[in-house]
């Protein structure tokens, strides 16, 4: 699986935007889907992931309530909408694929995953 993430950019605090990963291959609906973040001089850490169907989601407490994450099995395309951005929001931020049935305990191990996109950077001004 090739993963390509998109959407970054500089925005306001405040203000929203939308990432998307697009997978090639044809087994896309068989992972589990996730998003992580990596900010200047700091480990990457975990932002939310997503079952194979959808069904499940997982967010880390920072961005519960602002992030949602989705996916189109049939555009083979995840996406992560954030609102309420705020300055600590900025990194690159990373889409990651996981072959594995769901399991909340370990969705949000970066370590777990098998494939990952090369990043998108997002900048939140005050």
């Amino acid at each position: 699986v090739q993963l390509q993430a998109f959407g970054g950019g500089l925005v306001q605090a405040g203000g929203s935007l939308r990432l998307s990963c697009a997978a090639s291959g044809r087994t896309f609906s068989s992972y589990v889907m996730g998003w992580f973040r990596q900010a200047p001089g700091k480990e990457r850490e975990f932002v939310a992931a997503i079952s194979w169907s959808g069904g499940s989601t997982y967010y880390a407490g920072s961005v519960k309530g602002r992030f949602t994450i989705s996916r189109d099995n049939a555009k083979n395309t995840v996406y992560l909408q954030m609102n309420s951005l705020k300055p600590e929001d900025t990194a690159v931020y990373y889409c990651a694929a996981l072959r594995s049935p769901w399991d909340s305990d370990y969705v949000s191990v970066p370590t777990q995953y098998d494939y990952w996109g090369q990043g998108t950077l997002v900048t939140v001004s005050s």
